[in-house]
């Protein structure tokens, strides 16, 4: 038996879009990590970048199970003294809901550069709408 490893100009990529709402923000962000790196083709090579597009809408109404929304904090650090800034669930998603889903999905991609390229095949949209019909998504897949 051979084994076969994917090349980048052999790659095929597929577009899917899914619906957020009322969906859990971790098992969600696990489904889309799968497809972004690749992980549900037969011919995953962890050194390619052989994933597919996801476009995800309605984010502002992802839901978060148990006290998440007031006791998960996300932090930004400026650098300087006294310039870590705290943030609840609760406010990110009133203000930003598009960057608690990239966060999450950032959180479990393997930290290299692959990951950067991985990350840029996510669209994250607040609303039900989004720019990328001419791409003709696909529902996204149930298996993964």
């Amino acid at each position: 038996m051979s084994s076969t490893i994917a090349r980048p100009a052999d790659v095929q990529r597929d577009w899917f879009v899914i619906d957020a709402e009322g969906q859990t923000l971790g098992r969600l962000a696990t489904r889309i990590a799968t497809v972004l790196r690749g992980k549900h083709k037969p011919t995953f090579t962890p050194h390619v970048d052989c994933g597919d597009f996801v476009i995800v809408t309605n984010v502002e109404k992802v839901v978060l199970t148990g006290n998440k929304l007031d006791q998960k904090h996300y932090y930004n650090y400026s650098g300087h003294p006294g310039g870590m800034k705290s943030r609840s669930a609760r406010e990110l998603l009133a203000s930003h809901p598009d960057r608690v889903l990239t966060i999450a999905v950032k959180g479990m991609l393997p930290k290299n550069r692959l990951s950067r390229t991985v990350v840029s095949k996510l669209k994250v949209y607040a609303g039900p709408q989004h720019p990328h019909v001419a791409q003709q998504p696909q529902p996204f897949p149930a298996h993964v």
